[in-house]
């Protein structure tokens, strides 16, 4: 057992000298030991730095490397998507839609299945039939040119009153007859005398009836010829130009006639009139290009005695004997 003498006194030394001197009462130490010890509490000071310093670095993220390199991918080429149309646009299309509007035929087809005839006329223009076209070709001075009577307006085709306006026009008008009484002959004449060319007019009896007539000529339309004439007839201020076409169809006489009549002023009336005078010629323009439309279609003839025919017994080949 060592023994520790802690007040072991000591001859005086310099203070260099206290240095191999050890207090709490461990004493002769050697310099070997000193040595040893020291170097032993250095490198575990140094193992617990280093661990200390390991510790602290890996809470911290570690920086990426420079040289390292994020893969590259190739990029997938696909073909550019429809892009949809801008909602204005579409709304722009649904409302021009919208806004077409079909515009009808300037022209109407008329047809009388039951006379077989058919023409065309303009949509603006007044269609009349039955009752109230035979009052429209009763107010003509001469209302048919058949020769003899017996005859039925089918259609009348009026010109609107604002084709002219402010004028003179009194009426224009196209129209169908039809008159089945007459014969193919009969129906290449007219009520109205006709002037012979061999004969000088007398002045006396076109004052009476205050008529004027053409001689008559032909017209054809289509495959169709047709007997012509054109009367001028004068009431008073009222002056009306008639032509009349005439051909024989169907077993069964057809007139269309274009009539056009003007008023003139009134010499009564102290007022000035402005109207302006119509040019005629281009009147019957319109009234013809609705002539060069007629066509004439075929009918069924009735049939005769089909009742007849159907009350009558089958005979019998042969009777036997009783």
């Amino acid at each position: 057992m060592t023994r520790i003498n802690l007040f072991r006194s000591k001859p005086f030394r310099t203070a260099p000298s206290t240095l191999d001197s050890v207090a709490w009462g461990k004493t002769n130490f050697d310099k070997t030991n000193f040595d040893k010890t020291t170097s032993t509490l250095i490198f575990a000071g140094l193992l617990i730095a280093c661990s200390l310093t390991v510790g602290c670095s890996s809470d911290k993220p570690k920086p990426v490397s420079s040289t390292s390199q994020p893969p590259i991918t190739q990029p997938v080429t696909t073909g550019p998507a429809p892009s949809p149309a801008p909602p204005v646009l579409q709304a722009t299309t649904k409302a021009l839609h919208k806004k077409v509007v079909r515009k009808a035929p300037a022209t109407v087809t008329y047809t009388d299945k039951t006379f077989g005839v058919s023409f065309e006329y303009p949509r603006k223009y007044a269609l009349e039939t039955g009752d109230a076209a035979t009052e429209l070709v009763s107010s003509s001075p001469i209302p048919m040119d058949f020769v003899q009577p017996g005859g039925v307006a089918l259609a009348a085709v009026a010109l609107p009153e604002s084709t002219y306006p402010n004028s003179d026009l009194d009426s224009a008008f196209f129209n169908v007859s039809v008159n089945k009484t007459l014969s193919a002959e009969q129906c290449g004449e007219f009520s109205v005398p006709q002037p012979d060319p061999t004969v000088p007019a007398n002045p006396a009896v076109q004052a009476k009836a205050q008529l004027s007539t053409a001689p008559i000529s032909k017209l054809m339309i289509g495959d169709m010829e047709l007997q012509s004439a054109e009367t001028n007839a004068t009431q008073g201020p009222r002056e009306e130009v008639s032509k009349y076409y005439h051909v024989f169809q169907n077993g069964a006489c057809y007139e269309f006639a274009l009539k056009v009549a003007t008023t003139g002023p009134d010499t009564a009336s102290a007022v000035e009139t402005t109207t302006k005078r119509i040019d005629r010629d281009e009147v019957f323009q319109r009234l013809e290009k609705i002539l060069a439309t007629v066509k004439m279609n075929p009918i069924a003839a009735p049939e005769v005695n089909a009742e007849v025919k159907t009350n009558v017994q089958p005979t019998a080949a042969g009777t036997p004997a009783q």
